[in-house]
C-alpha cells in the first residue's frame, strides 16, 4: 500500500470507527445504514452474505436477524469463525453451492463482491456487472418469496443493462450509495425488495 493511501485511510472517520468498535471493516457502516433505510432484515430471518470475507457484512446481519436467524458467510477466501454465523469456503458461480446451503430457503441475499481493480475502469465496471449478475442467478434460486437482495456494482454504462435484468424479479429495484461510501468510489448499492419467486425470468436489455 502507498504511503498516500494509508494517510487517507486514516483520515477516514469510519475507518477510525471500525477500528474502535472491534469491526472487522468499514464496510460494515455500509450495510448498517442500508439496513435503517430500507426494510432489509427481520428478527429470525436466514440470510446469506456472499463475498463475506473478512466478515463485516456477516456481523451486522447476525445483530440484526438475532439468536432466531440464520447467517451463512460465503467467500473462497478463509473466514475467520464468527460467533452465530456460518461459514461456506466456495465461490459463487459453482454449481456445486446451492447444495450446500442447504434445502432451506434464504430470506435475504447480500453480496458485497468486488472484483480484483486492473486500473482500467470499464474493465473493472463489467467485472463488477459480473459479479452482481452471478450472485443474482443464485439468489433467484435461494431466496424466498418476498425477499431481499442486494449487490454492490461499480457505476457505467451496463448498470442499466443489469437493472432490466433484475426489475421484473422484484417488486422494486433500487440504486443507492450509502454515506460510508467513499466519496471517490464509483460504487453503488442495487437493492431489490419483494422478489417474486416463480416470476418471469429476467430478460437481458437488448
Amino acid at each position: 500500500m502507498g504511503r498516500r493511501f494509508l494517510q487517507q485511510r486514516r483520515r477516514d472517520p469510519y475507518y477510525r470507527a471500525a477500528q474502535d468498535q472491534g469491526l472487522r471493516s468499514r464496510a460494515s457502516f455500509k450495510l448498517a445504514d442500508l439496513g435503517r433505510r430500507f426494510p432489509l432484515f427481520h428478527v429470525g430471518d436466514a440470510v446469506l452474505d456472499l463475498g463475506a470475507a473478512p466478515g463485516g457484512w456477516s456481523i451486522v446481519a447476525r445483530e440484526c436477524v438475532g439468536a432466531r436467524g440464520r447467517v451463512v458467510a460465503v467467500d473462497p477466501r478463509s473466514v475467520e469463525p464468527l460467533e452465530g454465523v456460518e461459514v461456506v469456503r466456495g465461490t459463487v458461480g459453482d454449481p456445486r453451492l446451492v447444495a450446500r446451503l442447504g434445502a432451506e430457503p434464504f430470506d435475504v441475499v447480500l453480496s458485497d463482491m468486488s472484483p480484483r481493480i486492473s486500473g482500467a475502469y470499464a474493465t473493472d465496471q463489467a467485472r463488477s456487472v459480473d459479479l452482481a449478475r452471478l450472485a443474482f442467478v443464485l439468489a433467484r434460486e435461494v431466496l424466498r418469496d418476498g425477499g431481499v437482495f442486494v449487490a454492490k456494482v461499480f457505476a457505467g454504462d451496463l448498470l442499466g443493462e443489469l437493472e432490466s435484468e433484475m426489475r421484473p424479479a422484484f417488486e422494486r429495484l433500487v440504486r443507492t450509495k450509502p454515506p460510508a461510501s467513499r466519496q471517490q468510489s464509483s460504487e453503488l448499492y442495487l437493492i431489490g425488495l419483494g422478489y417474486r419467486r416463480g416470476g418471469p425470468p429476467a430478460e437481458r436489455a437488448p
